[in-house]
């Protein structure tokens, strides 16, 4: 079964081509150490809700949309094994806040790593 690390990000309408290219950059990386898929989506129809909600998880603020991002790998030890590999990358590295103004807000990303239960 496949382990899928996934991801909720607030981003700035105006910021969605600059974080399109490093999107594009990013997952070439991570597809060069052996990810088996790696997805950008942006929301389309994603109400609000009143308790939970993506826009609730991320705190979106006004002119932001979500994006929903995830990157599947063969197992857990293989994410792992990939990330290091991955995090140690200078192209990576290039992109880390502190380097680059993010087009995002990375402090309200919401990320985890999840184990398949269920493919069909």
């Amino acid at each position: 079964m496949a382990y899928i690390d996934g991801f909720l990000i607030p981003v700035p309408k105006r910021n969605l081509p600059a974080y399109r290219a490093m999107a594009r950059k990013a997952g070439k990386v991570w597809m060069e150490y052996g990810a088996l898929q790696y997805l950008e989506c942006v929301e389309d129809d994603v109400p609000p809700g009143q308790l939970t909600s993506f826009p609730l998880a991320v705190q979106r603020k006004r002119g932001e949309v979500v994006l929903f991002s995830f990157i599947v790998y063969r197992s857990r030890r293989h994410r792992d094994a990939v990330n290091r590999k991955v995090m140690a990358d200078p192209r990576i590295e290039a992109m880390s806040p502190g380097r680059i103004r993010m087009p995002f807000d990375h402090a309200r990303m919401v990320w985890g790593g999840f184990e398949s239960i269920v493919a069909l």
